[in-house]
């Protein structure tokens, strides 16, 4: 049978949103992520300018989110293949609000201590090891299969807009008003996804003979072990934000060093969301070609040749073309390595392997602990291009040893249906 022939141009990219359920999903999520992002700029200026934390203390807050995180995403998708995955959205966007608005009033009375922080960033962290895999399960029900290719892109470009727009909005509002006002602005966009799903229905998931915990994550390990594009495509994108990534959490650092004030740091948040947008329409044109595998693995390795040149970057304004287009590259593979995994899962194992994948976003913060100690220890710079090397080797041998990931065929991908 031959492949199904894709839809070019815009159309192929917005086709999810004629989907009415998935398109208010996808709206509540616009404003959720745009909480998380806006959460991550107050939590940087608050650490490092206002409560007088070093990278350690930085790394530090993005760990106590991680770790929960990693912990909790492995039961989190156990949980998405067994319960009502709507319920379990609702259950972690109000209490994400809830701990939001709890940050929000502790800085606007002038209360907040580091230790604030961290324990709010802990209870975020168990939230998202429920949220993140119950998310990634839940879309695909609100739409067809012809329809995933564009949900995927659509959720990428919500996740690196929002990094364009939040950031902005997050360093005028605390020039203006203080960080406070950015943490009840991340705790409206929580409230707003929890409503929206209240409207929403989806047909549910065939009922699973009733297992064990354990023997449920065996079958979700089992079938990564089995099957080599999971294998090797999730260490591999684990490897690309815990050494690719990390630079995100130490930002202010870079702020610090080329002394520029909150709102040109938005500025340089905002660049990283540009490049980002910029990869991710360009990663469309991968998608259904016969180059996927070739273009994920290069836009990663060049992606590491911009990232150590931004590392060493003399000014502030050299840094910003740098940054977009070490974006922009490493857009291309995480579009498309997600394109090539929910194309690939099986529904029944989704919310499984797709939690074994959401822990890679949680390696961003672990890799900014590393690279805050090394920061610490020498100088930023240097935390951030030894990284950028080790990535580079990292890609370098999967692309030279990993022959069916490097011939990843997009068009195949399209026409065969997991099992």
């Amino acid at each position: 049978m031959p492949p199904e022939q894709p839809r070019k141009g815009l159309a192929a990219r917005l086709g999810a949103l004629a989907e009415p359920g998935y398109r208010r999903f996808w709206i509540g999520s616009l404003a959720a992520v745009g909480g998380i992002q806006l959460v991550q700029v107050g939590n940087g200026w608050l650490v490092i300018k206002e409560l007088g934390g070093s990278g350690t203390a930085l790394g530090l807050v993005g760990a106590a989110t991680a770790i929960p995180t990693i912990i909790i995403n492995l039961f989190g998708g156990v949980f998405a293949d067994r319960l009502d995955r709507k319920k379990i959205l609702l259950a972690t966007s109000a209490v994400a609000a809830l701990l939001l608005a709890a940050q929000a009033v502790l800085d606007v009375t002038n209360t907040v201590r580091l230790w604030h922080v961290v324990a709010i960033a802990v209870g975020l962290g168990l939230v998202n090891g429920f949220d993140w895999p119950t998310r990634n399960a839940f879309f695909p029900q609100l739409i067809g299969r012809k329809h995933m290719a564009s949900a995927v892109t659509l959720n990428t470009v919500m996740w690196q807009g929002t990094r364009i727009v939040a950031p902005a909005i997050g360093g005028i509002a605390i020039a203006f008003t203080g960080t406070a006002t950015v943490f009840f602005m991340s705790a409206i966009g929580f409230t707003a996804m929890t409503l929206i799903l209240l409207t929403l229905s989806a047909p549910p998931v065939p009922p699973r003979p009733k297992r064990s915990i354990a023997k449920d994550l065996g079958e979700g390990f089992s079938y990564i072990w089995r099957t080599p594009l999971f294998r090797v495509l999730i260490p591999f994108t684990y490897a690309n934000m815990f050494f690719g990534l990390q630079y995100i959490t130490l930002m202010p650092l870079f702020a610090d060093r080329f002394d520029v004030d909150s709102t040109r740091f938005g500025w340089m948040l905002s660049m990283m969301g540009i490049g980002a947008v910029a990869g991710t329409v360009a990663a469309n044109r991968f998608q259904s070609g016969k180059w996927l595998g070739a273009a994920m693995l290069g836009g990663t390795f060049v992606f590491t040749l911009f990232l150590m040149g931004f590392a060493w970057s003399p000014a502030y304004g050299i840094s910003l073309p740098l940054i977009f287009c070490a974006s922009f590259f490493n857009a291309i593979f995480l579009v498309n390595s997600m394109t090539a995994m929910q194309l690939s899962v099986p529904d029944g194992l989704r919310g499984r392997v797709m939690g074994m994948h959401g822990i890679t976003f949680s390696l961003i913060p672990l890799g900014g602990l590393m690279g805050g100690a090394i920061a610490d220890a020498l100088d930023v710079r240097w935390a951030v291009f030894a990284s950028a090397v080790v990535l580079s080797c990292i890609a370098a041998a999967v692309f030279l040893t990993q022959r069916h990931i490097r011939g990843l065929d997009g068009r195949r991908l399209r026409a065969d249906r997991p099992a």
